[in-house]
């Protein structure tokens, strides 16, 4: 396992497992199944309403807690609840979380960040930084901020790179978590013919090269899988790599395209969007 350090001197694994839009029950097993495969990276969120099933994955793994890093986001309807920590460190039964991140750029984002600094100060987080942060509001954030993002998780693949935001923030070193990292399924992605070609010449599959071409890139990644076989694939990246012609090669297959548009009125949304109560189901 690789692991790439932040600019607030932490390290992180640079392969984690995504629980997004995973029911309780499959993220309990599918954290389990990551971490007793070499996982140590593992990312949830209040709004996957899955924390509670992950800390019992964590330890249902028998894995000592302070081996395994855990990222966590906080959603907008709580940026300004001052008790919001202190849930989600509950719900994950925990007493501290190595990442905790703003979800969406809307609401009170400017007091929330300001709470997570004061968690640090605390020993109830670790690192800090911000999801979706694009534009004005990434601008907002650094502009106020007493600790640097260390981190900023947005969609990025070889379809959308994130070129511009990486040139950004490369002065501050916040490095950039890939969602999305394989596409969203999309098969022509995965079947580009450069990754076929390389897929065969590395014995890898189109996937591992496309997480191989992440980690190269710097990219911190978090594939979801509730396949124990896909999760153990996902991180067997670490026995080849691509050459500076190949990775070039890839770089022309760039067509600035996302798969989720962040559109200005759903993201307004969040703000007033109350989290349900998560179900172990």
């Amino acid at each position: 396992m690789n692991y790439i350090k932040l600019n607030d001197g932490n390290k992180m694994p640079q392969i984690g497992l995504g629980t997004f839009m995973m029911q309780p029950v499959d993220a309990e097993e599918a954290v389990y199944n990551a971490i007793k495969a070499g996982y140590r990276l593992i990312d949830t969120a209040n709004g996957y309403m899955n924390e509670r099933a992950v800390g019992r994955g964590i330890k249902k793994s028998g894995v000592s807690r302070n081996e395994i890093f855990l990222e966590s986001k906080l959603w907008p309807t709580v940026y300004t609840k001052e008790t919001a920590i202190d849930e989600m460190l509950e719900r994950l039964d925990t007493d501290y979380v190595d990442l905790l991140l703003l979800h969406q750029p809307t609401g009170d984002y400017i007091t929330g960040y300001k709470m997570m600094e004061k968690a640090v100060k605390d020993g109830k987080v670790k690192s800090i930084g911000i999801s979706n942060f694009e534009g004005e509001p990434l601008e907002e954030i650094l502009k106020v901020c007493e600790i640097k993002p260390a981190v900023i998780q947005v969609e990025a693949h070889p379809y959308y790179p994130q070129t511009e935001l990486k040139e950004r923030t490369t002065d501050i070193n916040m490095k950039v978590q890939a969602w999305y990292p394989l596409g969203h399924g999309d098969k022509s992605l995965q079947e580009e013919p450069i990754f076929t070609e390389l897929a065969k010449k590395y014995n890898k599959s189109n996937a591992q090269v496309i997480l191989r071409w992440h980690v190269q890139s710097g990219n911190i990644v978090i594939p979801g899988s509730k396949n124990p076989e896909h999760i153990k694939d996902n991180a067997n990246i670490f026995d080849f790599e691509l050459t500076e012609e190949e990775m070039n090669k890839i770089k022309e297959i760039n067509k600035n395209k996302r798969y989720y548009e962040p559109n200005p009125e759903l993201v307004a949304s969040y703000a007033t969007m109350e989290l349900k109560p998560e179900l172990d189901v």
